[in-house]
């Protein structure tokens, strides 16, 4: 047992028993616990405004642990703390034990996804695919600034046509985020003369992509279908191949990009450069848009 431990214990039973009997009993000199209780009253004292936002947070976000949280409060709080502080203040208010007890509800997306099991993957029950049939989204972390910084890639690339129709590159991998991408895909689309009713979108199972603002613009507005892999990175192959390679070719110049700004630069050029020259093996060693494009006049004059 710590010292903090006994500490606890010790205090817990002052009113059945003195201070002195319960401090014996455990085992710890009295110097220790006035130690550990003048800092444990001044380190909440000193933090007390982080109080309410904690809490906030472990109740609308139960699955964060202090890291988490630490970014939660720096992005949306604008409150700079390290996680050391937060994860010292999680166990001085018993956060801990809020996050574990008041998990939320699932949602009716969420709910609707564990009710359909495996046929939630329409990827898997398609047998022949048409170029325009699937796309697949999901988001990847890209390192610039020599490093020392990050930010999230979000594109949407076509299954069988490989078109990175959209992109979008953010601080955050959140709902924003991805319909930003979808803005540009549908832009993409409408240029082209695609579309996208009945596509079938497949994507993982993070928040993002089971949020009602994702799938009711999906599938409400645009009448796409939804999809989603069963296990992960593992059931959406397709991207997480595109997302690898688009990482390992430009990886020295994203890594270089010295702000944001910079970056999104580097990853529209490169993207565009991926789109209209990149030749690809599956496409007949020609470019996604050129591919796409002849086969849509194909399908035209047919």
């Amino acid at each position: 047992m710590t010292a903090a431990q006994k500490v606890e214990l010790a205090t817990s039973v002052t009113g059945e028993y003195s201070l002195a009997y319960a401090l014996a009993a455990v085992e710890l000199p009295k110097s220790t616990w006035y130690y550990h209780r003048q800092q444990k009253v001044d380190y909440g004292e000193k933090h007390a405004r982080l109080q309410v936002v904690l809490e906030e947070i472990a109740s609308q976000h139960p699955e964060y642990g202090y890291r988490r949280t630490t970014t939660e409060l720096h992005e949306t709080y604008r409150e700079r703390v390290n996680h050391k502080v937060v994860q010292r203040l999680h166990q001085l208010w018993g956060l801990a034990l809020l996050r574990t007890t008041r998990a939320p509800k699932p949602s009716g997306i969420r709910q609707a996804i564990v009710a359909a099991g495996t046929r939630i993957n329409l990827l898997a029950q398609i047998e022949d695919f048409e170029p325009l049939d699937v796309l697949h989204t999901d988001f990847t972390e890209l390192r610039y600034a020599d490093g020392s910084q990050k930010a999230y890639l979000m594109p949407i690339v076509g299954h069988v046509c490989k078109l990175a129709f959209g992109w979008a590159v953010g601080k955050s991998a959140n709902r924003i985020l991805a319909l930003q991408t979808w803005r540009q895909a549908r832009e993409t689309m409408r240029q082209l003369g695609i579309e996208p009713t009945g596509m079938v979108m497949h994507q993982d199972q993070d928040s993002v992509y089971t949020s009602y603002a994702w799938t009711a613009r999906l599938l409400l507005r645009d009448h796409l279908q939804v999809s989603y892999s069963l296990d992960g990175a593992r059931g959406n192959t397709e991207m997480e191949s595109f997302i690898s390679r688009f990482k390992n070719e430009n990886r020295s110049l994203l890594f270089d990009a010295p702000t944001i700004e910079a970056l999104e630069r580097v990853v529209n050029v490169r993207m565009r450069y991926y789109n209209e020259a990149r030749r690809h093996s599956s496409l007949d060693n020609q470019p996604p848009l050129k591919w796409l494009e002849r086969w849509l006049s194909d399908v035209e004059t047919e």
